[in-house]
């Protein structure tokens, strides 16, 4: 097989080979690992200088049931100004669901207490144009946990009907439990390409 020699634009409208293009990057914000169990997780004063945001974890939680979910607020809003679409699968079956006028954006399926000890779940939300204040914010979740054969995957949509700049991210569980030790957020700042 061939070598093919790739060429991109520069700013300046010159060709340039592939490595001195900057196709923008992922920079990490701030990390916060659960130490005993914590019912919160914020990031406040997050920079207004990327393009996207992105949320990784991996969470438990101590809720006395097989399951609870990770959500998440936006500039600590705890008003009915988020909705959300939902495609989730259990094992043989697969389904859908709709969200409006929740108090926070998210639903992802996390494991609780009663599942199988040890297990986490793990989840990406990308928070989309979080700066631009001409819009609503919407979010989008891929997120889930295996346990044992019984746990489930979600591809999620959300919106928040507020069109400020994101400055700040709550992270709570649905069910008023807490996080368990050993969960751990990693907020990214995605840059702009070529920015």
């Amino acid at each position: 097989m061939g070598s093919v020699s790739l060429k991109y634009k520069s700013k300046s409208g010159n060709l340039t080979a592939p490595g001195d293009v900057d196709l923008g990057a992922m920079i990490p914000i701030a990390t916060v690992t659960v130490g005993t169990s914590q019912s919160t997780i914020t990031f406040s004063s997050i920079p207004q200088n990327y393009e996207h945001l992105q949320l990784r974890w991996i969470a438990r939680s101590d809720r006395a049931a097989t399951q609870d979910f990770v959500d998440i607020r936006l500039n600590s809003d705890t008003g009915a100004n988020y909705a959300a679409h939902l495609l989730y699968g259990e094992g043989a079956a697969a389904s859908a669901a709709a969200y409006v006028s929740n108090t926070s954006v998210g639903i992802v399926f996390m494991p609780a207490a009663s599942s199988t000890a040890s297990v986490f779940s793990v989840g990406v939300m990308d928070i989309l144009d979080y700066t631009n204040t001409n819009k609503y914010t919407t979010t989008r979740t891929l997120g889930g946990a295996d346990i044992n054969g019984s746990g489930r995957i979600v591809l999620g949509s959300g919106v928040w009907m507020n069109t400020a700049a994101v400055t700040t991210l709550t992270i709570i569980t649905d069910n008023a439990s807490t996080f368990t030790q050993y969960s751990s957020f990693v907020l990214y700042g995605i840059k702009r390409a070529g920015a």
